[in-house]
């Protein structure tokens, strides 16, 4: 069934409660390959709960439940396959640092339609908040193959200048083969991940990575490698996912200062490649950056 485009850009914003815990974190940073070493206090960081930071991009997890990939699905005039839908990419801005235990409003809206021709996309826009205020904003773009062709606006291009010169810095992050099935327990249980039959269904060989594993794995490198491991320095994060990442592969990610809105705003910023290394540097996420104080 197509997509109603009339349908879904008028449907209201839906609002929940969320809440979290230290443990919610800690999964969800074991989920993206913190951990290792285990004894490293640079690790530690991540998984200990007496020293317990909170990577950013936990915000795309926060609560639990379906991510926002998913659950842009459910807005009115959206009745489509599973199997048929891609994350295209996803944006977030932190407003403040992320408390460690927290209960937030989060609020949802489609802020976007777009004929792509052969695939429709969707862009499901997430503001949440705590007693004290604004907390994050993020933006999912979901693909859905075979939806597009209805004569509709394309929208703008989210595509930036690739980065000039050498990188400052590349480093290698292994991926677990059992890297999804423990991801996955942070909520995303799409069977895309999973499901060796479902993901035969949507044209993949084996079940894939979350996308958001990948983000999340980038995110934590960049903050390693180039933000001193502070958490606190990351302001906005930005990628478009340009490939499938399959579990047990290394994640090939490249680094350059500069670049990005942040660079004019008394903000630096770090643009990112990442490929898969066992498929001939394959890029998995693209337009990538992260800015930050």
């Amino acid at each position: 069934m197509p997509i109603d485009e009339a349908a879904a850009r008028a449907a209201a914003p839906r609002t929940r409660e969320i809440s979290w815990t230290p443990g919610d974190v800690q999964l969800y940073h074991l989920g993206i390959g913190a951990g290792v070493p285990a004894t490293d206090p640079r690790e530690l960081r991540y998984t200990l709960e007496k020293a317990l930071h909170v990577l950013p991009s936990f915000a795309t997890v926060a609560g639990g439940g379906e991510p926002g990939v998913i659950r842009v699905l459910s807005t009115p005039g959206v009745e489509v396959d599973l199997a048929r839908v891609l994350h295209g990419g996803q944006t977030l801005t932190v407003h403040r640092p992320l408390p460690v235990r927290g209960t937030a409003t989060v609020t949802d809206r489609v802020t976007g339609v777009y004929d792509k021709g052969e695939a429709a996309l969707l862009v499901l826009a997430t503001e949440a908040a705590d007693a004290d205020g604004p907390l994050w904003s993020e933006e999912a773009r979901v693909f859905v193959r075979g939806a597009g062709g209805w004569g509709g606006e394309r929208g703008p291009s989210v595509r930036s200048a690739p980065p000039a010169g050498p990188p400052a810095r590349t480093v290698e992050r292994p991926v677990r083969e059992d890297q999804a099935l423990l991801y996955r327990l942070t909520g995303d249980l799409n069977p895309l991940h999973a499901d060796p039959a479902f993901a035969r269904a949507a044209g993949f060989d084996r079940p894939v990575l979350h996308g958001l594993c990948t983000y999340g794995i980038t995110l934590k490198a960049v903050v390693d490698t180039l933000l001193d491991g502070e958490v606190s320095r990351v302001r906005s994060y930005g990628a478009r996912f340009a490939s499938v990442v399959y579990p047990g592969e290394t994640l090939r990610v490249r680094m350059w200062r500069g670049g990005g809105a942040g660079a004019g705003r008394g903000a630096g910023a770090v643009q990112v490649a990442v490929s898969a290394v066992e498929r001939g540097d394959a890029p998995v996420l693209a337009d990538v950056v992260v800015e930050h104080v």
